[in-house]
């Protein structure tokens, strides 16, 4: 586990649209363009290993593709390289951060200065929902999984801890950048699980408007 005084001031970023990150999940990456390549070599060589997710944001009349202002770093905990030159990666996450400026350099990836503060709960242990009604989410689910045509291991799901079955669901699940950018910066796990909640009736709205948990 990263300590917080172990948490470096810039990072290597990878502005991913759709590809959301949180503290103490797993993302799986599949890695072929040449600058990538060679951020996640330069990686391997930190200590820490981090890489930073930031989810594009696009401003009017700003040449190339700003960032968001809030990202979450992982640490590459799993690593193969295929026969034609790609790297299958894993990131743990670590924590959220802030991004302060972007460093202009001759880097081919982009890099930032960020700032780590007000996320110090990401670094602690596992959070749990003390209102989540397990149940009545679950029946919701499998309503939206219904409307989607999507199936799912529902012994796999009843069983997952709080944190692990709403960050999970929060990952995987398509909805647009902006959407899981809200996930991504809910202050509590109970606030991300409401969230997710809503954007779940939302989609469901075009199909099944009734019996929505409200």
């Amino acid at each position: 586990m990263i300590k917080p005084a172990e948490l470096p001031q810039t990072i290597a970023i990878f502005p991913l649209a759709g590809a959301l990150l949180l503290p103490r999940s797993r993302l799986p990456l599949h890695i072929f363009e040449p600058r990538y390549l060679q951020m996640i070599e330069d990686a391997l060589k930190t200590d820490t290993r981090l890489i930073g997710m930031v989810q594009p944001n696009e401003v009017p009349g700003r040449e190339g593709t700003g960032l968001h202002s809030i990202g979450c770093a992982g640490r590459i905990t799993q690593f193969s390289e295929t026969e034609d030159g790609r790297y299958m990666v894993t990131l743990g996450g670590v924590s959220r951060f802030r991004v302060v400026n972007e460093i202009e350099g001759f880097s081919p990836y982009r890099r930032c200065d960020v700032n780590w503060s007000g996320f110090d709960r990401d670094l602690g242990s596992d959070e749990v929902d003390g209102s989540f009604d397990r149940p009545r989410f679950l029946d919701l689910l499998g309503r939206y999984f219904d409307t989607k045509g999507l199936s799912a291991d529902w012994d796999t799901l009843k069983e997952a801890d709080d944190e692990l079955l709403i960050n999970s669901l929060s990952m995987m699940l398509e909805f647009e950048a902006e959407d899981k950018q809200a996930l991504l910066e809910a202050p509590s796990l109970e606030t991300r699980r409401e969230t997710l909640v809503t954007l779940i009736e939302f989609a469901m709205r075009g199909g099944q408007e009734e019996g929505l948990m409200q």
